[in-house]
């Protein structure tokens, strides 16, 4: 399996109109527009703010799905009661969570998709990965663990085609370079009940693999 997938769709940095010579590819995401009126005509109507939390170097990449409302608000990636109980299953502190010379977030999307009418969570426009991914990946090309959180993220990188729970309780044909999550969102909590050997098998060894790369 190759390390990083490749782009699905012909956009790209260089053919989407916003790539500067004289920018960084961090600076070209962060001014990336392309999804301004599809947010407009959300029921949140909001405007873009790419949360990019990245930069070469990184040993540990996470992935998840894309930023929430606080965090959209906040700029700083799991910065919401999601991100406590991921740095719980990850064995992090905050310091070493954000600490973007170890670690690199690297959502579906990167800004906040907003909401739909009912108040749930739009999923992840595909432009933005289609956009951007393959600039990103290969400027991450020093991570050591992937970290791959919901099945967006499951889908994307190791084109799994099962549900979360199949592709979590494969953990260990993947470990100890990929780790396949759930969200940590505490609407989990009745999954977690249901699976015990999440907690009791799959994170004691997620921990372990997590402080290797983070201080070898």
């Amino acid at each position: 399996m190759a390390l990083w997938p490749r782009p699905k769709k012909p956009w790209t940095r260089s053919g989407s109109g916003l790539s500067d010579p004289q920018m960084g590819l961090h600076q070209d995401i962060q001014t990336c527009r392309l999804c301004k009126q599809r947010f407009a005509e959300t029921h949140t109507s909001h405007t873009p703010r790419p949360v990019v939390w990245f930069r070469p170097g990184a040993r540990v990449l996470i992935a998840g799905q894309a930023p929430g409302m606080r965090v959209h608000k906040s700029g700083r990636p799991f910065d919401d009661p999601s991100g406590d109980r991921l740095r719980a299953w990850l064995g992090l502190d905050w310091d070493s969570f954000n600490d973007t010379s170890r670690v690199a977030f690297v959502p579906m999307a990167f800004c906040f998709p907003g909401y739909d009418t009912k108040g749930s969570d739009l999923p992840p426009p595909k432009l933005c990965g289609e956009t951007w991914h393959g600039d990103v990946m290969e400027e991450l090309r020093s991570v050591r663990l992937r970290v791959l959180i919901g099945g967006y993220a499951h889908k994307y990188h190791l084109g799994c085609r099962g549900s979360v729970t199949e592709t979590v309780k494969s953990w260990r044909k993947r470990a100890p370079d990929v780790f396949t999550l759930p969200h940590p969102s505490w609407r989990n909590t009745a999954w977690l009940k249901k699976n015990p050997w999440f907690e009791a098998e799959l994170l004691p060894v997620l921990q372990a693999c997590v402080q290797e790369v983070m201080h070898g």
